[in-house]
């Protein structure tokens, strides 16, 4: 059923954006031509139903620069100060937040990440873009997640996709060697107004310290 699913969505997407199934898929991020890669996955029920049940307020929310191997236990105390309930859904959280990291540093040979865990409630970045980094992972764990396309003589794409809830997407950026450029950009959904709150992971490489003190 899986597999299907990705093949249908594989007919109904941009030329240079790679949708898997499984994480180690994920490798073909660095092929030639590959603007983008989306691990197609969906969250547990039980996990979705909890996140998305809890105060604004309680969800974890922090911008850190630390060594993948900390990442584990840098969320949990983010968890803690932020008040997000101890339990298993958060533990769930936790673990994949530092499983995406570690696969990521490992993807970009990255000793240090920059991790951002957003709670967003407006129209933040609302204009279609290209990240100033190398490559970037986003994965929205609750609201709509990330929206992307090519753009069309410089200006937004005519047609927009949308990554689903809990699948995360790793994007080039334009530090990214690799040219010509693909022409892919993306933005946070526009939500103002709707009444609904996104939890975004964002992770970056961090390959020269000293400049992001």
């Amino acid at each position: 059923m899986q597999q299907t699913l990705v093949k249908d969505l594989l007919q109904d997407i941009p030329a240079g954006v790679s949708i898997v199934d499984r994480p180690e898929d994920l490798v073909g991020f660095h092929r030639p031509g590959c603007a983008a890669a989306i691990w197609h996955r969906r969250p547990l029920a039980s996990f979705q139903s909890w996140i998305d049940g809890l105060s604004p307020e309680t969800l974890p929310n922090a911008r850190v620069i630390l060594r993948p191997a900390d990442v584990r236990d840098a969320v949990l105390q983010i968890c803690d100060v932020n008040g997000t309930p101890d339990c298993a859904e958060r533990t769930c959280l936790i673990d994949n937040i530092a499983a995406l990291a570690d696969m990521f540093a490992a993807q970009m040979q990255a000793k240090l990440l920059r991790l951002r865990l957003d709670v967003v409630t407006t129209n933040a970045c609302r204009k279609f873009h290209t990240d100033v980094v190398t490559a970037r992972l986003v994965c929205t764990y609750r609201g709509t997640g990330t929206q992307y396309g090519i753009g069309v003589d410089s200006g937004d794409p005519r047609r927009i996709f949308t990554v689903p809830t809990g699948a995360p997407i790793l994007m080039r950026g334009t530090l990214w060697p690799a040219q010509p450029r693909s022409g892919l950009l993306h933005r946070s959904p526009p939500i103002e107004g709707s009444g609904e709150t996104r939890l975004v992971l964002v992770l970056d490489p961090v390959t020269e310290p000293e400049n992001e003190i």
